[in-house]
């Protein structure tokens, strides 16, 4: 079988990123994210149902400042894979494919994720 003159295949070193690029891998990026802080609120859970001193030992890990701002990030991240696939069940429907729009959501979704985010932790610090 003779072999094609033919380019290789491109690759991330290749193309060019564009917004709706990261997007798709960031809402991938946040999924995995999720399912990791779903473990550490299922710990706490657990924790809380096992007594006293377990609740001791985990709100000694996680009520701190780091576990604040793991706490902050699994709010960014739910929110943002909330945003990022309601946008996804628009494309589904047919609507805001095109290039265009596509990198215009791309924005909606950020700053929609980013201000839910920031106002759900406002509204949590001063009530």
């Amino acid at each position: 079988m003779a072999q094609a003159n033919r380019p290789l295949s491109p690759h991330l070193q290749i193309y060019r990123w564009y917004l709706t690029m990261a997007m798709s891998i960031i809402h991938r990026a946040t999924g995995i994210a999720i399912t990791v802080g779903l473990l550490g609120l299922t710990w706490w859970l657990v924790a809380l149902a096992s007594g006293p001193d377990s609740y001791a030992t985990a709100q000694s890990v996680l009520g701190n400042f780091l576990g604040d701002l793991i706490l902050f990030g699994f709010t960014l991240a739910l929110v943002l894979h909330g945003a990022s696939g309601v946008r996804h069940l628009i494309w589904d429907l047919g609507y805001g494919i095109d290039k265009h729009t596509a990198t215009r959501t791309s924005y909606w979704v950020l700053g929609a994720a980013v201000g839910l985010t920031l106002l759900t932790w406002l509204l949590v610090l001063i009530g």
